[in-house]
């Protein structure tokens, strides 16, 4: 069994505060970053021993936070049967792409540390993809960071198996994703902050749901997210500035003042079409 870890950091165990995951904003304590960085390694090494624990033969963990690059190498929990990926884009068969490793060989995919989509009331840190995006869509529904990296592994029919985030994240996945198991660890108090529980226990919580979501793959009750093609997507944007000059980008027909549109022929290519086309 081969598994497919893509970590975010906003919705790890015990980072409460929005300078712990967007240490890169003015103002921010010097000590945070340190702070958001050793939450997240802490939290990879726990749900990688409980996927091998539950009998993960291979397992690809990839950080893609804010393009990568966030994990303490020398703290990581060494296996050979682990592969780290320190960012999200790298080379597979001599060609850079987005989550190399991510292909037919995968059985399952999993979305700890995770978010709520732009414009959820009641979450911690909602966004999708850039701040300046209001909303994004697949063939009219409208999805987050976790529906778009669905979306790109169900090309090669991978389930989404796990979520692990705050109350509204993981209400998120549960509404799109049937069978889904999912870890709770916080609950937004405002839009940057939030409370919880330990994270020695949000951690144990974790690696129960990562041990469930793998039986669920085993009773194949789990399936991939798979929108038909070819798949129409739309962005909102939030300032008719940034919609106009979406516009002007190939392929990108503007719907009204704040929306752009194209049509995708691959779920697989949901990203390269947000990547190539600079939005």
């Amino acid at each position: 069994m081969k598994l497919f870890m893509h970590w975010d950091m906003e919705g790890i165990s015990g980072l409460f505060a929005r300078e712990q995951a967007w240490f890169w904003e003015e103002g921010v304590r010097p000590e945070a970053e340190e702070e958001g960085r050793r939450l997240l390694t802490a939290d990879v090494n726990a749900a990688v021993a409980a996927a091998l624990r539950a009998g993960a033969d291979e397992l690809i963990v990839c950080d893609t936070h804010c393009g990568g690059g966030n994990l303490i190498l020398d703290q990581v929990l060494a296996d050979p049967r682990v592969t780290y990926l320190e960012k999200s884009r790298g080379y597979q068969d001599g060609r850079l792409r987005w989550m190399p490793g991510l292909d037919q060989s995968v059985d399952g995919f999993l979305l700890p540390g995770h978010h709520a989509k732009a414009g959820t009331a009641g979450a911690f840190l909602p966004h999708t993809w850039m701040l300046e995006w209001a909303d994004f869509r697949i063939n009219g529904q409208s999805v987050g960071e976790m529906g778009i990296e669905a979306c790109f592994a169900g090309h090669w029919d991978i389930p989404v198996l796990f979520v692990q985030g705050d109350v509204a994240a993981c209400r998120e996945a549960e509404r799109q994703f049937p069978g889904i198991a999912t870890a709770s660890v916080k609950r937004a108090e405002s839009f940057d902050l939030c409370s919880g529980p330990y994270p020695e226990a949000a951690r144990r919580l974790t690696a129960r749901k990562v041990a469930e979501a793998v039986a669920n793959l085993r009773a194949d009750s789990v399936a991939p997210y798979k929108p038909a093609l070819p798949m129409a997507v739309t962005v909102r944007f939030r300032s008719v500035e940034s919609a106009e000059a979406a516009s002007r980008k190939p392929g990108v027909e503007r719907l009204d003042e704040l929306t752009v549109a194209a049509s995708v022929e691959r779920q697989c290519d949901v990203v390269r079409w947000i990547v190539d086309t600079g939005l």
